[in-house]
Protein backbone atom coordinates (compact mmCIF):
# COMPACT_ATOMS: atom_id res chain seq x y z
CA UNK A 1 0.00 0.00 0.00
CA UNK A 2 1.28 3.50 -1.17
CA UNK A 3 1.55 6.00 1.75
CA UNK A 4 -0.22 8.56 -0.18
CA UNK A 5 -3.34 6.65 -1.93
CA UNK A 6 -5.45 8.18 -4.67
CA UNK A 7 -7.87 10.82 -2.95
CA UNK A 8 -9.45 13.67 -4.49
CA UNK A 9 -9.61 16.94 -1.94
CA UNK A 10 -12.88 19.51 -2.10
CA UNK A 11 -13.10 22.39 -0.34
CA UNK A 12 -14.26 26.37 -1.28
CA UNK A 13 -15.00 25.48 -5.18
CA UNK A 14 -11.74 23.88 -5.50
CA UNK A 15 -10.97 20.00 -6.35
CA UNK A 16 -7.69 18.53 -6.48
CA UNK A 17 -7.81 15.29 -8.47
CA UNK A 18 -5.08 12.48 -9.30
CA UNK A 19 -3.47 13.99 -11.94
CA UNK A 20 -3.59 11.74 -15.68
CA UNK A 21 -3.10 12.01 -19.11
CA UNK A 22 -6.78 13.66 -19.45
CA UNK A 23 -5.62 16.73 -17.77
CA UNK A 24 -3.26 17.25 -20.75
CA UNK A 25 -4.94 19.68 -22.49
CA UNK A 26 -5.85 21.75 -19.40
CA UNK A 27 -2.84 21.94 -17.94
CA UNK A 28 -1.34 23.53 -21.53
CA UNK A 29 -4.12 25.64 -21.38
CA UNK A 30 -3.60 26.98 -17.37
CA UNK A 31 0.16 27.30 -18.43
CA UNK A 32 -0.78 29.52 -21.15
CA UNK A 33 -2.31 32.00 -18.98
CA UNK A 34 0.73 34.47 -18.42
CA UNK A 35 3.17 31.92 -20.23
CA UNK A 36 4.01 30.61 -17.28
CA UNK A 37 6.67 28.47 -18.73
CA UNK A 38 9.37 31.56 -19.59
CA UNK A 39 9.44 32.23 -15.64
CA UNK A 40 13.12 30.96 -14.81
CA UNK A 41 12.46 30.04 -11.07
CA UNK A 42 9.33 27.37 -12.09
CA UNK A 43 9.04 23.83 -13.49
CA UNK A 44 6.13 24.80 -15.46
CA UNK A 45 6.10 22.65 -18.11
CA UNK A 46 6.35 24.09 -22.09
CA UNK A 47 3.34 23.02 -23.93
CA UNK A 48 5.23 20.39 -26.13
CA UNK A 49 6.52 19.02 -22.58
CA UNK A 50 3.28 19.17 -20.86
CA UNK A 51 2.42 15.17 -21.75
CA UNK A 52 6.12 14.34 -20.61
CA UNK A 53 5.73 16.62 -17.26
CA UNK A 54 2.82 14.39 -16.60
CA UNK A 55 4.13 11.21 -17.55
CA UNK A 56 6.86 11.79 -15.18
CA UNK A 57 4.48 12.50 -12.60
CA UNK A 58 2.49 9.24 -12.92
CA UNK A 59 6.16 7.63 -12.85
CA UNK A 60 6.77 9.23 -9.56
CA UNK A 61 3.89 8.12 -8.00
CA UNK A 62 4.23 4.63 -9.51
CA UNK A 63 7.84 4.68 -7.51
CA UNK A 64 6.12 5.85 -4.64
CA UNK A 65 7.98 9.37 -3.61
CA UNK A 66 5.62 11.81 -5.72
CA UNK A 67 1.91 12.12 -6.02
CA UNK A 68 0.66 14.85 -8.00
CA UNK A 69 -2.78 16.53 -8.42
CA UNK A 70 -4.39 18.81 -10.72
CA UNK A 71 -5.98 21.74 -9.40
CA UNK A 72 -9.24 22.12 -10.49
CA UNK A 73 -12.20 24.36 -10.82
CA UNK A 74 -14.86 22.12 -9.05
CA UNK A 75 -18.28 22.98 -10.29
CA UNK A 76 -16.60 23.06 -13.80
CA UNK A 77 -13.57 20.62 -13.70
CA UNK A 78 -11.66 23.42 -15.05
CA UNK A 79 -7.57 23.15 -14.75
CA UNK A 80 -6.13 25.81 -12.70
CA UNK A 81 -2.64 24.43 -12.04
CA UNK A 82 -1.35 21.52 -10.56
CA UNK A 83 0.54 20.82 -7.19
CA UNK A 84 2.40 17.64 -5.89
CA UNK A 85 3.18 15.74 -2.66
CA UNK A 86 6.68 14.78 -3.05
CA UNK A 87 10.06 13.45 -1.81
CA UNK A 88 7.49 11.01 0.21
CA UNK A 89 8.96 9.27 3.16
CA UNK A 90 6.89 6.70 4.67
CA UNK A 91 9.10 5.55 7.42
CA UNK A 92 9.47 9.23 8.80
CA UNK A 93 5.92 10.34 7.65
CA UNK A 94 7.19 13.30 6.27
CA UNK A 95 6.52 14.66 2.88
CA UNK A 96 6.81 17.55 0.71
CA UNK A 97 4.65 20.33 -0.81
CA UNK A 98 5.66 21.53 -4.38
CA UNK A 99 5.83 21.48 -8.24
CA UNK A 100 2.64 23.86 -7.52
CA UNK A 101 1.98 26.51 -10.29
CA UNK A 102 -1.29 27.87 -11.01
CA UNK A 103 -2.81 30.01 -14.07
CA UNK A 104 -2.11 33.89 -13.80
CA UNK A 105 -5.81 34.28 -13.46
CA UNK A 106 -5.47 32.46 -10.20
CA UNK A 107 -2.73 33.95 -8.49
CA UNK A 108 -3.44 35.94 -5.40
CA UNK A 109 -6.89 34.58 -4.79
CA UNK A 110 -8.35 31.87 -2.41
CA UNK A 111 -7.18 29.05 -4.85
CA UNK A 112 -3.62 28.54 -3.97
CA UNK A 113 -4.57 29.37 0.23
CA UNK A 114 -7.37 26.34 -0.20
CA UNK A 115 -4.87 23.79 -1.93
CA UNK A 116 -2.77 24.22 1.05
CA UNK A 117 -5.12 23.97 3.58
CA UNK A 118 -6.31 20.75 1.85
CA UNK A 119 -3.05 19.05 1.27
CA UNK A 120 -2.11 20.04 5.00
CA UNK A 121 -5.10 18.78 6.40
CA UNK A 122 -4.66 15.42 4.73
CA UNK A 123 -1.03 15.29 5.40
CA UNK A 124 -1.40 16.05 9.48
CA UNK A 125 -5.20 14.61 9.53
CA UNK A 126 -5.22 11.71 7.38
CA UNK A 127 -1.84 10.35 6.64
CA UNK A 128 -0.35 11.20 9.88
CA UNK A 129 2.74 13.03 9.11
CA UNK A 130 5.18 14.38 11.72
CA UNK A 131 6.98 16.98 9.15
CA UNK A 132 5.53 18.93 6.16
CA UNK A 133 8.35 20.31 3.80
CA UNK A 134 8.71 22.72 1.47
CA UNK A 135 11.58 23.77 -0.99
CA UNK A 136 11.76 27.07 -3.47
CA UNK A 137 14.86 28.76 -5.51
CA UNK A 138 16.54 31.24 -3.31
CA UNK A 139 15.84 34.00 -6.22
CA UNK A 140 11.86 32.86 -5.92
CA UNK A 141 10.95 35.14 -3.55
CA UNK A 142 6.98 35.16 -4.04
CA UNK A 143 7.01 31.54 -3.18
CA UNK A 144 9.07 32.29 -0.26
CA UNK A 145 6.58 34.80 1.14
CA UNK A 146 3.89 32.51 0.58
CA UNK A 147 5.65 29.67 2.04
CA UNK A 148 6.46 32.17 5.02
CA UNK A 149 2.71 33.17 5.54
CA UNK A 150 1.62 29.85 6.06
CA UNK A 151 4.01 30.01 9.51
CA UNK A 152 6.82 27.38 8.07
CA UNK A 153 9.67 27.59 9.49
CA UNK A 154 13.05 28.22 7.35
CA UNK A 155 15.96 25.59 8.04
CA UNK A 156 18.29 26.54 5.67
CA UNK A 157 20.07 26.94 2.29
CA UNK A 158 21.29 24.48 0.32
CA UNK A 159 23.94 25.57 -1.94
CA UNK A 160 24.32 24.54 -5.57
CA UNK A 161 21.85 21.99 -5.37
CA UNK A 162 19.97 21.85 -8.23
CA UNK A 163 19.64 22.83 -12.12
CA UNK A 164 17.12 25.59 -13.21
CA UNK A 165 15.59 25.04 -16.60
CA UNK A 166 17.93 27.54 -18.29
CA UNK A 167 21.09 25.60 -16.64
CA UNK A 168 21.97 27.87 -14.34
CA UNK A 169 22.74 26.32 -10.98
CA UNK A 170 20.61 27.88 -8.64
CA UNK A 171 20.40 27.10 -4.42
CA UNK A 172 17.17 25.78 -2.42
CA UNK A 173 15.48 27.53 0.33
CA UNK A 174 13.92 24.61 2.58
CA UNK A 175 11.10 25.18 4.94
CA UNK A 176 9.03 22.79 7.08
CA UNK A 177 6.31 22.17 9.39
CA UNK A 178 5.70 19.95 12.24
CA UNK A 179 2.77 18.34 13.50
CA UNK A 180 2.75 20.75 16.62
CA UNK A 181 2.79 23.54 14.85
CA UNK A 182 -0.22 22.74 12.38
CA UNK A 183 -3.20 23.54 14.64
CA UNK A 184 -2.10 27.33 14.43
CA UNK A 185 -1.42 27.23 10.91
CA UNK A 186 -4.78 25.81 10.40
CA UNK A 187 -6.62 28.05 12.76
CA UNK A 188 -4.88 31.76 10.19
CA UNK A 189 -5.74 29.61 7.32
CA UNK A 190 -8.69 29.92 7.62
CA UNK A 191 -9.19 33.38 9.27
CA UNK A 192 -7.34 34.06 5.67
CA UNK A 193 -10.39 32.07 3.53
CA UNK A 194 -12.96 33.82 5.57
CA UNK A 195 -12.07 37.34 6.29
CA UNK A 196 -13.00 39.87 3.51
CA UNK A 197 -11.63 40.46 0.28
CA UNK A 198 -11.64 44.33 -0.24
CA UNK A 199 -10.08 44.11 -4.16
CA UNK A 200 -9.06 41.18 -6.11
CA UNK A 201 -5.07 41.87 -5.61
CA UNK A 202 -5.58 41.30 -1.86
CA UNK A 203 -3.28 39.24 -0.02
CA UNK A 204 -4.02 35.44 0.23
Amino acid sequence: MAFVEPVTLKARGIALVPLSPGHEAGLRAAAADGELWKIRVTSVPEPQDTHAYIEAALEGREAGHRFAFAVTDKASGTVLGSTSFHDILPALKRVEIGYTWYARRCQRTHVNTTCKLLMLTHAFDALGCHVVGWRTDNFNHASQRAIERLGAKKDGVLRGHALRRDGTIRDTVMYSLRSGEWPEVRAQLLYLLDRPRTSPSAPE
